[in-house]
């Protein structure tokens, strides 16, 4: 499929391939098949397979029992021209806890680890961090297709995300102009209404959580996705489903970056519904480096 096609819908790729088939269920793992998002530098995007081990290890978990938290590392690049295959290991079912472990592969080859934890619904105690106050609305921010034609690092051109975003103060994706600062926040949704699958959305919300979260470590030291030498890859990934959230409607990502050193940032953000509703938190290290750095 051409991603510049006319008739291309960025959002039925998404759902394509979060609609994993399943291939066989053995004594010990169950083991799914998940089609890739066609990337023009070959690259599988991390959110997809975030996204597609959520689905995965889901599906052997009764839906009245969804996922709460996730961990997973990202340990080779993935091939966006070949199909990925997931293996379930069933490592727990307690009264109110399950456990899986999920590994992606790629011609046998491990792209991709985590382990997620699920509870069913209980009453406990409650409370949330408030989303930020002086936030402007999506209406006021300029859509991303207006900072460019393409994303420097995967050459995808924004119009083929299926999620429209809104940088606040505003996009990285050219020569950077300020303020220097380790913090952002970005409002994303679907470009489109999506089904109301509570798994679905859960899995989507795990997709754009690995978009953007990077940029804090750049805005901390006054750098661009142009930065000339800039490479950058994801290390690690952490997340925690708190309240339901659907994707389809404006969410806003709050991000920092509290360290960067030894050639590694890290990263923090929290998940908003539009009406300040804590939906998840998110936490990922990445792998950043810089030509005179490598030099030294």
């Amino acid at each position: 499929m051409d991603p510049t096609a006319p008739d291309h819908d960025p959002v039925a790729s998404l759902l394509r391939v979060l609609d994993l088939s399943t291939t066989e269920a053995r004594t010990t793992e169950d083991i799914f098949t998940g089609a890739s998002q066609l990337m023009p530098l070959g690259r599988v995007y991390g959110g997809q397979v975030l996204a597609q081990s959520v689905v995965a290890a889901s599906r052997t978990v009764p839906a009245e029992r969804p996922i709460h938290s996730m961990h997973g590392y990202f340990l080779r690049p993935g091939d966006s021209s070949q199909s990925i295959t997931f293996s379930v290991d069933r490592l727990r079912d307690g009264r109110s806890f399950t456990a899986r472990r999920t590994q992606a592969y790629q011609q046998g080859t491990p792209i991709f680890s985590m382990i997620a934890s699920f509870q069913q619904e209980e009453p406990g105690l409650e409370h949330a961090e408030p989303m930020p106050d002086g936030i402007p609305e999506p209406a006021e921010l300029p859509a991303l297709e207006l900072a460019g034609g393409l994303h420097p690092m995967s050459m995808r051109t924004f119009r083929d995300l299926p999620l429209e975003v809104r940088h606040v103060p505003g996009p990285l994706y050219g020569p950077f102009t300020g303020p220097v600062q380790p913090h952002q926040a970005v409002w994303l949704r679907a470009r489109r209404a999506l089904p109301d699958d509570p798994l679905l959305h859960r899995a989507a919300l795990a997709y754009l959580s690995d978009m953007t979260i990077q940029e804090p470590i750049l805005r901390a030291h006054g750098l661009s996705w142009q930065e000339p030498g800039l490479n950058v890859a994801s290390l690690d990934h952490a997340m925690w489903w708190h309240r339901p959230a659907r994707v389809d409607e404006w969410l806003l990502y709050v991000q920092s970056s509290p360290a960067a050193r030894g050639g590694r940032g890290l990263a923090t953000g929290r998940i908003y519904t539009r009406d300040g509703v804590l939906a998840a938190s998110v936490a990922q290290e990445i792998m950043v480096r810089l030509p005179d750095q490598r030099r030294a």
